[in-house]
């Protein structure tokens, strides 16, 4: 446990910064894979020529995100166990429901009714999601908590400006209205969404490490 603790935040960092560049890498060896109009769950599709990648590739940085979840507990337990529990459990339902239930429930984006598997993807993706958009917002309590101002203010703009671009994305997933321009590019909506919500986590991790180097040396 004290090595999950101390080496938490290289799996934190990791973690966002592996599943972050996944469909970028895995985009090279997908052919007809455009992504700008295609969600980054079609790389799992029973039809995908990576499918066996992304799914293997999508646990391992679920993994990295369960690893992290002590040490993201431990570093504001002493602020407030309840918001720290709520950060932990933010990257735990993102790690679990969105990483490792995508690895392990793949998609068929052609059959017409969900199946089980479907089902758990899909539900699985939604909680990890709402992990992933609160994530920052717990950060910035956090930090009111502690009246480190600096923080919490850039924790509270990456928040809105992560749910403005969330809401572009939810609205390019509604039929009546996603033929519209930049709405009619699902996939680039997401993976700007996706961006400003992996940002957060990168910028708390880093800077969580460089903290951790200057202590040691002190």
């Amino acid at each position: 446990m004290n090595g999950l603790k101390k080496y938490g935040n290289y799996f934190l960092l990791f973690g966002a910064i592996s599943d972050f560049l996944t469909p970028y890498i895995l985009g090279i060896l997908y052919p007809n894979m455009n992504q700008k109009t295609m969600v980054i769950s079609v790389f799992g599709d029973v039809d995908s020529p990576v499918r066996q990648e992304f799914l293997i590739w999508s646990v391992v940085s679920g993994l990295l995100f369960v690893l992290a979840i002590p040490s993201v507990y431990q570093t504001f337990k002493s602020t407030s166990r309840e918001l720290a529990s709520l950060l932990a459990l933010a990257i735990g339902f993102y790690g679990v429901g969105d990483c490792i239930f995508t690895g392990l429930f793949s998609i068929d984006t052609e059959q017409a009714n969900w199946n089980l598997s479907t089902w758990i993807h899909n539900i699985g993706s939604g909680l990890g999601y709402i992990g992933f958009l609160l994530f920052p917002l717990f950060l910035y309590l956090l930090y009111q908590k502690r009246e480190e101002k600096r923080e919490s203010g850039v924790y509270l703009m990456l928040f809105l400006v992560s749910i403005v671009f969330a809401s572009i994305y939810g609205l390019a997933r509604i039929p009546t209205i996603n033929q519209l321009p930049v709405l009619n590019q699902i996939g680039l909506c997401q993976r700007v969404s996706f961006l400003f919500n992996y940002l957060p986590i990168i910028i708390f991790a880093r800077n969580q490490i460089k903290k951790r180097k200057c202590n040691t040396k002190n």
